[in-house]
């Protein structure tokens, strides 16, 4: 994401049911109108097309292919000015106008798609959503019943019902009708997972129209069926704290963060209970309702790979409510997942200062910085943070990643340091500060401190396999304790089986020990679990050199230069090319001596947008994919109100 991950010891709860997917196949119905359509009229590109046309469809095309939201706007958006009546143009230009918040421009291609396409879905969303923001919501409401189609109740009527008809409610309860919003939530029938979400937003309707009694009774039941989400949550304390039971409220937010500490919303609320102040309505109005919908469906469809459509939702939802920030700080995560970092970072500089969410937000940009190797300002904005509050382990956490892959492993060891030092008591969501601590000590040659800090991470989390998999290797690597050590590695395969950095370090275990039939087995499966890898391919070349096959390892080799290793990396692989590998071929035994150390590059841990990037000094042990912590997608909470249970969900992401 693309993980959305917060602070530290957040329970992670599924994703709505696929419903990327799902949400995606409904808009999918569109452009598959459209382009029907467009073959009874004429192809988007053909040979008779004009220059600028031709220039800027390509363009678009290629910006999709990127994830560019904004350049694909603009590219489809300018061909379609050279041929105004092909519908997918109209199509392709009007969804990702909308994805980029350029809602007036997309409006009038709405009216457009609709004179062909009368139940266009998306069209229909968001002609219904700009009717509401005016507050016409007879209008809208004839939008939305458009939008309900039962021709597929399993994949796209699925969320198409559940965002019309929660829309639908909203616009009663704009008109002060609650009872009539009631009454179309509680027909909507579907999946389990729907009635967090009812429960939820006619609770928040109750609440809104003065209907304590039903606000209380819907909010309880959200809240039951969803005790970690943040907006249940924050909706169900605001509302027993209102009708007096201050006790109770500081309850649920208590439960809360046991499993999410320290969220600033929730540390904010609590402030404003204990000091007997009345907390505000969650919702005040019928668009900030709506808004609310469109933007936990929007964080969900985030969360699951679909991020323009995600980004539609997200921007609907701000287009009803400006000043909305979780909407925003989603939209960043969507760039951030689309490897966008500058956009996902002027984006979160929209927040303003004295928001609440300012200082993760500014942990999220740092994040970033580093991402985008631009150290010195990942540095600056975090270390200000760190000093104007020591104590936010978070904040303290972030400089570490950042001091530890800008290779400055003393500095980040300290910060560290400062980070263990602020716990009250480890618990087993800390190891990763161990972790972390330990291979700085390492790459600062402190073996004694990084081997403690080793033992202190897998006594909290005996499971952890990257934890596992760099102290055994490192033991073997040393030569000491070298069946614990690649009883570790292997339980850390057993762990991560699909890890190629991980199962590439079990073959380069076996190649330090001797064992070279052992370590090719282990890097072959490496290299077809991460193909792309520079160093993994320069493995499994040194592999097949051991073992004598000479050829295979030098096309290997040379897969590995072209895959643009680091510089140290390609001079050793370009005069392995040149020399081999002077060394005769070793002989597969269990029981081999581990042999004397040879210069080879270690294993380094992914590069994308997920981690940090991190490059291991070159005289260190096969760094295991010592994962840096992701730059968290920026959004502070896991947003969407219900998690269904669905046998083929998506599982929760390890931290």
């Amino acid at each position: 994401m693309t993980v959305f991950s917060t602070k530290r010891g957040q329970a992670r709860r599924p994703a709505l049911f696929r419903i990327a997917t799902v949400a995606a196949l409904g808009f999918g119905s569109c452009i598959l109108s459209a382009e029907a359509g467009a073959r009874t009229a004429r192809a988007p590109y053909d040979s008779d097309s004009s220059p600028q046309f031709s220039g800027n469809f390509l363009a678009a095309q290629l910006a999709g292919k990127q994830h560019d939201i904004g350049a694909a706007a603009t590219y489809y958006r300018n061909a379609l000015a050279a041929d105004p009546q092909n519908p997918l143009l109209v199509q392709q230009a009007f969804q990702m106008l909308l994805a980029d918040g350029r809602i007036k421009d997309a409006l009038p291609l709405a009216d457009k798609i609709l004179t062909r396409d009368k139940a266009n879905h998306l069209a229909r969303l968001a002609l219904g959503i700009d009717a509401f923001k005016r507050g016409n919501f007879e209008r809208a409401r004839s939008n939305f019943a458009q939008m309900q189609t039962r021709e597929s109740p399993n994949m796209t009527a699925t969320i198409l019902d559940l965002t019309a008809t929660i829309l639908t409610a909203w616009s009663h309860a704009g008109q002060e009708d609650a009872d009539t919003a009631f009454k179309v939530v509680d027909r909507l029938k579907g999946p389990d997972w729907y009635e967090v979400f009812k429960n939820y937003h006619s609770g928040l309707i109750a609440e809104m129209t003065g209907r304590k009694g039903d606000a209380a009774k819907r909010l309880a039941a959200a809240y039951k069926g969803d005790p970690n989400g943040l907006r249940v949550v924050d909706a169900e304390a605001r509302d027993l704290a209102r009708s007096g039971h201050r006790d109770d409220a500081l309850g649920v937010l208590a439960t809360f963060d046991k499993t999410t500490p320290d969220h600033p919303l929730i540390l904010d609320l609590k402030s404003e209970i204990e000091t007997g102040r009345t907390p505000q309505l969650s919702i005040q109005s019928a668009q900030a309702g709506a808004a609310e919908l469109l933007f936990g469906i929007g964080a969900a469809i985030g969360r699951e790979g679909g991020e323009e459509v995600a980004a539609v939702y997200l921007q609907l939802a701000l287009w009803l409510d400006a000043k909305a920030e979780l909407p925003l700080i989603n939209l960043a995560s969507v760039q951030g997942q689309l490897k966008h970092y500058d956009k996902a970072v002027e984006l979160l500089e929209q927040i303003p200062p004295s928001s609440k969410l300012r200082p993760m937000v500014d942990i999220q940009i740092g994040r970033y910085y580093a991402v985008l190797e631009k150290y010195d300002l990942a540095k600056e904005r975090l270390s200000g943070l760190v000093k104007r509050n020591p104590k936010d382990i978070e904040a303290v956490m972030a400089l570490g990643d950042v001091l530890r892959n800008n290779k400055e492993f003393a500095q980040a060891a300290d910060v560290y340091t400062q980070a263990i030092n602020a716990l009250p008591k480890p618990a087993k969501t800390d190891w990763a500060l161990f972790y972390y601590r330990a291979i700085c000590f390492e790459r600062v040659k402190q073996w004694p401190k990084a081997e403690a800090d080793f033992f202190k991470a897998i006594d909290l989390n005996p499971d952890e396999a990257h934890v596992l998999n760099y102290l055994g290797y490192s033991w073997i690597d040393m030569g000491m304790n070298l069946d614990k050590g690649l009883s570790y590695v292997q339980k850390a395969v057993d762990l991560r089986p699909d890890d190629g950095y991980i199962v590439d370090s079990l073959g380069w275990a076996y190649y330090r020990l001797g064992r070279y039939d052992d370590a090719v087995r282990e890097m072959e499966r490496a290299v077809l679990l991460k193909p792309d890898d520079p160093v993994i391919n320069d493995h499994l070349g040194d592999g097949y050199w051991r073992v004598g096959r000479k050829l295979e390892a030098t096309f290997q080799w040379a897969h590995a230069r072209d895959l643009k290793p680091e510089a140290d990396d390609l001079a050793k692989i370009e005069k392995k090319l040149k020399e081999g590998m002077k060394d005769a071929p070793g002989t597969p035994s269990a029981q081999a001596e581990v042999p004397a150390p040879v210069s080879q590059p270690s294993p380094k841990p992914v590069k994308s947008q997920d981690s940090l990037p991190a490059s291991p000094s070159t005289d260190a042990p096969a760094a295991p994919a010592a994962p840096a912590t992701p730059p968290a997608p920026a959004t502070p909470t896991d947003t969407a109100p219900a998690a269904p249970s669905q046998p083929d969900a998506p599982k929760p992401t390890q931290p």
